[in-house]
This record gives C-alpha cells, sequence and structure tokens, in this order.
C-alpha cells in the first residue's frame, strides 16, 4: 500500500511538474534538458561549432540541447546502454564507453576533431539502498571523469551529474586536480528535494 502511494505521489508530481509540461510543449525529450540549458547559459559551456560528447544520453534531452547550440558546424556523439531514438544532428552509439569497441566507435565519428567539452547526466539503477546508490553514483562520475581527462583537449570543459554524500568531497577533489576551474550547480530545474547537483570543471590542465 505504501509503495502504492508514493508511486500516485510521484505520478501526480511528473504531470504537474512546470519543466514536464514545458517539455513535452517543446518536443523535449526530458525535463533534463532545462537542466542542461542553464547550465550551459550560466557557465557558457556551448558555442556553434563545438564538438561535445554525451555520455548517458538517453533518452537525448541533453543531446537535443546541445546538438541544436553547436550548430551544424558542430558535433555531437551520444554514447548509452540503452537505445536513443535519432535525435537530428546527433551521432549515437549504443553500448559502455569504457569498451575499446565502442570507444573505437565514438572516435570514427569524431573524425580526429578535439573535444570541446564532455557532458554526463548518468545515474545508476537505484537500488534502494542508500549507501549502495551513492557508490555507484560516484563510481560513473570518475569514469566520466576519465573519460574527459583522455579525450578532451586542452583547456577543454566537463560536466557531470553526482549525488551529495560519501565520496563527494574526494570526487571534488580529484576534478580540482584536473581542471584550472571547478563549480558546484544545482540548476533550478532540479527539483529542490534531489541531493543531485552537478560539478563543472574548466580549463583541462595540460599534463
Amino acid at each position: 500500500m505504501a509503495k502504492n502511494k508514493t508511486s500516485k505521489a510521484w505520478m501526480q508530481e511528473h504531470v504537474t511538474d512546470p519543466y514536464v509540461r514545458k517539455a513535452q510543449a517543446e518536443g523535449m525529450r526530458s525535463r533534463a534538458a532545462y537542466k542542461l540549458q542553464q547550465l550551459a547559459e550560466r557557465d557558457h559551456l556551448l558555442k556553434p561549432g563545438m564538438v561535445v560528447v554525451d555520455l548517458g544520453c538517453a533518452p537525448g534531452g541533453w543531446a537535443q540541447v546541445a546538438g541544436r547550440a553547436v550548430g551544424p558546424e558542430g558535433r555531437v556523439v551520444g554514447v548509452d546502454l540503452l537505445e536513443m531514438l535519432p535525435v537530428p544532428g546527433v551521432r549515437f552509439v549504443q553500448g559502455d564507453f569504457g569498451d575499446d569497441a565502442v570507444l573505437a566507435e565514438v572516435e570514427k565519428y569524431l573524425e580526429g576533431r578535439a573535444v570541446d567539452l564532455v557532458l554526463s547526466d548518468m545515474a545508476p539503477n537505484m537500488s534502494g539502498v542508500a549507501s549502495v546508490d551513492q557508490a555507484r553514483s560516484i563510481g560513473l562520475a570518475e569514469l566520466a571523469l576519465d573519460f574527459a581527462v583522455n579525450h578532451l583537449k586542452p583547456h577543454g570543459n566537463f560536466l557531470v551529474k553526482v549525488f551529495q554524500g560519501s565520496g563527494f568531497e574526494e570526487l571534488v577533489a580529484e576534478i580540482r586536480r584536473g581542471f584550472v576551474q571547478v563549480m558546484i550547480r544545482k540548476p533550478e530545474a532540479s527539483r529542490s528535494r534531489s541531493n543531485e547537483v552537478y560539478l563543472v570543471g574548466k580549463g583541462l590542465k595540460a599534463v
């Protein structure tokens, strides 16, 4: 019974959410699109002509925003374990970005162009056990950071979602070692009850 009440409460919140309604009205894949839009505007992350890799891109809300921002001269490559319906102007690779074969596909789509921005809005499949879910969240963020450090051009930027809790401060410190500036952001489109935040790493340091 309690679970049923929780499900009903979530559905009620979802259908009345202004960003859900906005996404439906504007043809965006998800309300998450507005998180990226707000973050990108605040920290000047997206510009025409940029090359962007979107890790964990399904269902495609962030890929839509990035694709529109970089325009026809730019390039967006999305990667996800799940299928994603085509997004105009976005190349999609299905698979684990840690696999060599998947990385080869990503690099093929990049066609030798250096990456300006790595995005990650990934979240783990929630188990309901807070300590396990937190560890998985930090683990995904660390994988995204490793990808960014190895694929960004010098002075490139990184944006990743993470949940505050155990391991958070250590992750922030790790990103600070690799980037000139690190900011902690919570966009207006993030639900206030959520402990998700976004870390922005600007200016990949030269090795």
